[in-house]
């Protein structure tokens, strides 16, 4: 075997072989572009599993016959050759001294009791670096391989190749990873891992890390290397569930971590891998985790089972729009960004397979710092922190998204993003919200205890991000029940549905039409939808409305939420309104003010609804109060089949199943007419998913 070359499957091998000797002539095979001739091999959730990524490239699948190409401009150029890409300067490599590194923690066995009351302690300062390194007190006694081997009987996995080269990210010249097609053991992957670094360095041992880091950067640019192989996002935990292991019985253990009290996924009834049960990470010498930012904004933990060490990169959180802007206009060129402004190369960033030397940040005032893990060692990655970085040869990580009270703002921004970009989002954004705040205001009710500076702070993006919701949630009935869009209000059951138009959630309220196919959030012009089934549209409100409006209120009554809001309405904060723009700009004139009374005012000729018992409930000129206690019985059973489904049900896993599943759960009612139910759910789940277009459903 050629010297730095890595030892793949035979069939890989042969198929790369075919892949360079009919370079200009398409091969009969599966194509795996998504609808905009785009590729996305790396998703598992949030950004890049809602939407085909913008990687452009082939699988490979075991062998030649299932290689394919995105586009015939693509067979011009292999994959896997290095080129000189002049954008990126790599000839001088001094820049990798210049990165200071990341705060690093080393918390005592007290301290180290609860892993989000320790985070949330360091978070002030460690939240300026966009990562922090944590030195774990307790050991594991079962060793990662012991598990995966024995307490996981059968455990395999699939890796991905990655192309170690730098790209110009232009039409002809991007970076994506394919699908190995072999499966590994734990020991087989070490053991071929293993190999391609004695056979480079004719050493079994360690190297320096400051050397590997040169190593890396001069093999991207011109080494004889032209790929590696690399197991992300494999289902799986490799904490021992032995009651004798210190850190496995833990609250550290990632298994456990987003059910902790407080953490904000701990809410969700559906478990979504790698972001509330954790994934694996296997690596060999060089595997790449290409620039990206977590779904939603979340935080990530990601602890170093065993191996050789990882270099990390990250960019603070408050950097990540200047970030996003030097990719933009120094690493992408025009003709790969989907959209235009500042959301452009943050969309083609969710692929994760953008990777780029962060000294072209450091020549353009971005900060970058850097971390060198170790195993027992955690780091961390705060919410909107840019993050990148390389094995330094075989080893295995784990790691799991978790978000505290302090991440609602920012999880705010992730989903206007992503509603700018017309994707579903991977979280229910507005329900967890609004279940965190409710619980919060009960908790504030019953007790009168000291709380510690963190938790002030997390209650404060608590309350301020939930008196913005409700503020514009109850303007936006206002101006609903005002102009008479509605012909209908009725109780809403569910949790949370996605809009057919925008596809953000909706928690609290939502619009639909006659066929309840289509839900609308309460974010477009509703007089002006026009769905074939006609125009006659319901209002669906949750029954515990007033309550949450009460809580708003008495938040507000805190001087620090009070300040935020007025920053809020003073600078045109359009968080949660977006796309409604400035459709509201003269509802003051109009007679609004917040949390007045609405008063429900239909129209007797169409405000008619048909109950499950065959009744027909007559609604003429009369006031309801958007209290669903005045609801009728009639209207309420009626409603009562009406279902849902639950948006954290949204993923896709791409791991050692290779499998894509999108599950929607149903909330049904009593009701009489099983046919009337059976239509109203089928309708209601395919507006939820079915009626999203192939690009933008996540499974």
């Amino acid at each position: 075997m050629v010297e730095g070359r890595v030892c793949l499957s035979k069939e890989v091998r042969n198929g790369l072989e075919s892949l360079k000797r009919k370079r200009l002539h398409r091969i009969k095979s599966e194509t795996v572009c998504g609808p905009s001739g785009v590729t996305n091999m790396m998703s598992r959730s949030g950004g890049d599993a809602l939407r085909a990524s913008a990687s452009c490239g082939v699988r490979l699948q075991g062998n030649a016959e299932s290689f394919s190409r995105s586009n015939v401009a693509s067979c011009e150029k292999d994959v896997f050759s290095k080129r000189k890409v002049d954008k990126f300067y790599t000839s001088d490599l001094e820049w990798t001294e210049k990165i200071p590194e990341c705060p690093v923690y080393c918390p005592t066995k007290e301290e180290f009791e609860d892993p989000l009351i320790y985070l949330q302690k360091i978070a002030p300062e460690a939240s300026k670096y966009g990562i922090c390194k944590i030195i774990s007190p307790l050991s594991a006694t079962v060793p990662a391989g012991a598990v995966l081997m024995k307490e996981k009987a059968g455990f395999k996995f699939t890796t991905r190749v990655q192309p170690l080269r730098l790209a110009e990210w232009d039409t002809d010249d991007r970076v994506t990873f394919f699908m190995s097609g072999r499966n590994y053991t734990f020991r087989d992957f070490e053991k071929t891992a293993n190999k391609v670094f004695s056979r480079r360095y004719y050493s079994a041992g360690c190297l320096p890390a400051r050397y590997m880091e040169k190593e890396f950067w001069h093999e991207i640019a011109c080494g004889k290397m032209e790929s590696v192989e690399y197991a992300c996002d494999v289902e799986g935990s490799a904490f021992s569930s032995s009651p004798s292991d210190l850190l496995g019985t833990s609250k550290w253990n990632l298994k456990k971590l987003s059910r902790l009290p407080k953490s904000t996924l701990r809410l969700l009834e559906t478990a979504i891998p790698g972001v509330t049960d954790p994934m694996l990470y296997i690596g060999m010498l060089f595997s790449i985790f290409a620039w990206h930012v977590e779904d939603h904004y979340l935080y990530s933990i990601n602890y170093h089972h065993c191996g050789a060490s990882k270099t990390w990169y990250g960019v603070p959180g408050d950097s990540a729009l200047r970030f996003e802007k030097v990719v933009k206009e120094h690493v992408y060129t025009n003709d790969v960004l989907s959209v235009d402004g500042e959301d452009g190369a943050f969309d083609v960033l969710l692929g994760k397979t953008t990777l780029f030397p962060p000294n072209i940040l450091l020549e353009h005032d971005v900060p970058v710092y850097k971390a060198v893990q170790n195993p027992g060692e955690f780091v961390i990655t705060f919410p909107r922190a840019y993050h990148a970085g390389f094995s330094h040869g075989f080893n295995c990580g784990e790691a799991v998204n978790f978000a505290i009270g302090d991440w609602f703002p920012l999880g705010a921004v992730a989903c206007l993003r992503y509603a700018h970009l017309n994707r579903v989002p991977l979280l229910p954004h507005e329900e967890l919200l609004c279940k965190e705040a409710m619980l919060l205001n009960s908790s504030l009710e019953l007790e009168d205890l000291d709380h510690s500076p963190a938790d002030l702070a997390s209650h404060h993006s608590i309350k301020a991000s939930f008196v913005k919701l409700i503020r514009f949630l109850h303007r936006a009935r206002w101006s609903i029940m005002k102009s008479r869009a509605c012909t209908s209000v009725s109780p809403n059951y569910h949790r949370t549905v996605v809009c057919t138009l925008c596809k953000r959630d909706c928690y609290i309220a939502f619009v639909n039409c006659g066929c309840y196919s289509h839900p609308v959030c309460l974010r477009h012009d509703i007089k002006s939808l026009d769905f074939p089934c006609g125009s006659h549209h319901c209002l669906f409100l949750r029954d515990d409305v007033r309550e949450m409006e009460a809580a708003a209120k008495k938040f507000e009554q805190d001087n620090g939420v009070s300040k935020a809001v007025e920053r809020q309405a003073e600078n045109g904060d359009d968080m949660y309104s977006y796309p409604l723009s400035n459709k509201f700009q003269n509802d003051v004139e109009d007679g609004y003010f917040p949390y007045c009374e609405i008063n429900v005012d239909l129209k007797p000729e169409i405000a008619t609804m048909t109950s499950a018992t065959g009744q027909t409930v007559e609604y003429g000129h009369h006031s309801l109060s958007h209290n669903t206690g005045n609801f009728r019985p009639e209207l309420t059973d009626a409603l009562s089949s009406f279902a849902t489904s639950t948006l954290c049900s949204f993923v896709e896993q791409v791991g050692s199943s290779a499998k894509n599943q999108v599950q929607g759960l149903a909330n049904l009612g009593n009701t009489n007419d099983k046919r009337f139910c059976e239509e109203v759910s089928e309708n209601t789940y395919e507006s939820s998913v079915l009626c999203l277009s192939r690009e933008d459903r996540p499974g």
